[in-house]
């Protein structure tokens, strides 16, 4: 039986993304191979923080697959298009925290994340009751060794 291969090393991935680590971020999830995976979040939520459709989008598989409200978008250029248009309207200044709560690896090279947390918008200092959710993430470990989204669904958590 052969060891699992290394999903990398979550310093030195968001190093390369321009993402600064947060040690406090991964919680309990402090494996190497749980940290490298939620480095994908972290990549979204940098993202979200600068208001960058195209560092959004290429975290995204090519056929990548965002379920965002009512939105059900089947590629990295759908979602690059719809989150441009977003930032640069009903989203402009907002941007998303979240921490996660669950991993698992199904394979050597596809693991499920579940986050929690939300959209803040300018002016919010916490998440609004209405903004937030639970999220789960499918991500790829592509053979580069690239951690690429292949899917990512949110739903809003009320009560």
């Amino acid at each position: 039986m052969t060891a699992p291969k290394s999903w990398g090393d979550a310093s030195a991935i968001l190093a390369a993304a321009g993402v600064k680590e947060d040690p406090s971020y991964y919680r309990e999830f402090t494996g190497d191979d749980e940290k490298a995976v939620l480095t994908v979040a972290k990549r979204i939520q940098a993202a979200w923080k600068t208001n960058d459709a195209d560092t959004f989008a290429d975290v995204f598989t090519e056929n990548g697959s965002l379920l965002m409200r009512d939105n059900q978008l089947k590629s990295r250029e759908e979602i690059r298009s719809y989150m441009a248009e977003g930032f640069n309207g009903p989203l402009k200044g907002a941007y998303v925290k979240g921490w996660p709560i669950e991993i698992k690896f199904f394979t050597d090279d596809v693991a499920m994340v579940i986050t929690e947390g939300g959209i803040l918008f300018p002016g919010d200092a916490e998440i609004a009751a209405e903004n937030f959710i639970r999220a789960t993430w499918i991500i790829a470990k592509q053979p580069d060794g690239q951690l690429n989204l292949v899917s990512h669904q949110s739903s809003p958590v009320k009560g």
